[in-house]
């Protein structure tokens, strides 16, 4: 192969790559943006309106928002929570839903995207459905 071919492949796929990042990142901000409205608008006061009911029905739960998350954990024992974060590592970022709980030695961990949309087509249902999905290990005991 001729090294001013090889040259010219090299350098487009350099190029490219270049776009490439530049759009991840900007994808990455204006998600980053759009997720803090996301948690100050919908997420947070879900959170804390679901936890007020569990906690008025026997089910204590507290509501704390450590940096750029949303957590609902149980009082019984903080290693039992829900939480929403953003993942911005991926091509498109995602509001992703962790939930983790023990029995005994136990933990089972779940880690999934709350919907497969984008952060600014999130709406109140949908971290309603996931945070009623996530809670039923926890009330069934």
């Amino acid at each position: 192969m001729e090294i001013s071919v090889l040259r010219k492949q090299l350098t487009d796929t350099i190029d490219e790559a270049h776009r490439t990042a530049a759009a991840r990142r900007q994808r990455a901000e204006e998600a980053s943006r759009a997720y803090g409205t996301f948690l100050d608008t919908i997420a947070i006061p879900l959170f804390r309106q679901v936890a007020n009911v569990l906690k008025a029905s026997g089910y204590p739960f507290v509501v704390s928002t450590p940096s750029g998350a949303v957590r609902m954990m149980s009082e019984k024992t903080s290693d039992d929570y829900i939480e929403l974060s953003l993942d911005a590592s991926g091509d498109e970022p995602l509001v992703l839903g962790t939930s983790r709980r023990s029995r005994g030695r136990r933990v089972v961990e779940n880690e999934r995207a709350i919907a497969e949309l984008s952060v600014a087509h999130l709406t109140e249902d949908h971290v309603l459905d996931y945070l009623l999905k996530e809670l039923e290990p926890f009330v069934e005991r």
